[in-house]
């Protein structure tokens, strides 16, 4: 039985000021994230979905306990790629993890799902079978700036969330050159809170006394409905129908083969 860990996580709607404000009071206290050169790295998601949008459709409808799968690159490099899961209960989070090369990467986008099935990890597997079983596609990919503090005492981890972006024409995750839609309002960004247990007094009081409440935020929703255009019958992306592109071609659903770009699918 696994053992999974889930931790708290918040999520507000800051202004800039409101960031520099915080900015200055947490550093007494917290401490940048050392992976993060300069502070801050880029963050690139490429999120899967099924056939039915389940993950989409439960975040819409409110559904309390649901997961997504992405695959996760930083600053547009092959060194770390990850395969994640993350399950949300109510504000509980639980984030699972597998290491990918960029061959694995490359072959589960060209709908080559084999080594999923053979590798000693078992979110791999697990993913094997969504993608075969249930049509698990790429949907959106999600790029944004992340500045990242943490608090060892109660493992916080506070990062602030900007310039937030869907990229379109494309599921390359190395390409920085693709071009991005915003998503958020002008002057907005996102503050997360993730903890394990209790917050402590310390960092609470830290928090922006005016900061915006509580939301329930979803940089892939947000993506998902700005590059709906995607989805729609007749658009670049016709996943209803059954096919996805990838490098200009598209790929059928539970086929073997790939159809030119602008061909028509039959």
């Amino acid at each position: 039985m696994k053992n999974e860990r889930y931790r708290n996580e918040w999520k507000y709607r800051i202004t800039p000021g409101e960031q520099a404000l915080l900015r200055c009071r947490l550093k007494p206290l917290l401490t940048p994230d050392p992976h993060a050169k300069n502070g801050v790295y880029t963050i690139r998601s490429l999120y899967f979905d099924d056939f039915w949008d389940s993950a989409y459709r439960e975040k819409e409808d409110g559904i309390c306990c649901r997961k997504k799968y992405r695959i996760r690159v930083y600053n547009f490099s092959d060194q770390t790629i990850r395969l994640e899961r993350k399950k949300k209960v109510g504000s509980y989070i639980c984030k699972e993890d597998a290491p990918l090369t960029r061959a694995q990467a490359e072959d589960i986008l060209a709908g080559r799902y084999g080594f999923l099935l053979q590798s000693p990890h078992s979110l791999c597997r697990e993913f094997y079978i969504e993608c075969v079983c249930h049509g698990m596609r790429p949907r959106t990919t999600v790029d944004y700036e992340r500045e990242p503090w943490v608090y060892e005492p109660g493992h916080v981890r506070l990062t602030f969330d900007s310039s937030v972006r869907a990229a379109v024409g494309g599921w390359d995750l190395f390409d920085p050159g693709l071009p991005a839609l915003n998503v958020l309002d002008p002057g907005t960004l996102v503050l997360e809170v993730k903890f394990t247990e209790l917050l402590p007094g310390l960092v609470r009081q830290l928090l922006p006394p005016k900061a915006a409440e509580f939301t329930a935020l979803s940089k892939y929703l947000l993506c998902r409905e700005k590059t709906e255009y995607r989805s729609a019958p007749g658009g670049w992306t016709d996943l209803q129908g059954g096919y996805y592109e990838y490098k200009g071609r598209y790929q059928k659903i539970g086929a073997g083969h790939l159809h030119h770009r602008g061909a028509e699918p039959d």
